[in-house]
């Protein structure tokens, strides 16, 4: 098991290669491997999804995958 935290300056929902699994800011966990992660419908966020392989993490050093708000 591997674990993720995806940042975002608020609180979303983050899907991980397509399906729900948590919130942002949150330690989240994951099978080892690339995974695709976004953070759902309201594309106020950038970048619009990232491809990240996730490997040799642990719940006190999970890996952070930052997201940011998108101005127009």
């Amino acid at each position: 098991m591997e674990y993720v935290r995806v940042t975002f300056p608020t609180n979303r929902l983050v899907y991980i290669d397509g399906e729900q699994n948590g919130y942002t800011n949150d330690v989240l966990r994951v099978d080892a491997g690339t995974h695709v992660f976004e953070l759902g419908n309201l594309a106020n966020y950038r970048p619009s999804q990232r491809k990240v392989v996730v490997e040799d993490t642990t719940v006190l050093e999970p890996l952070e995958i930052a997201f940011y708000r998108k101005h127009d």
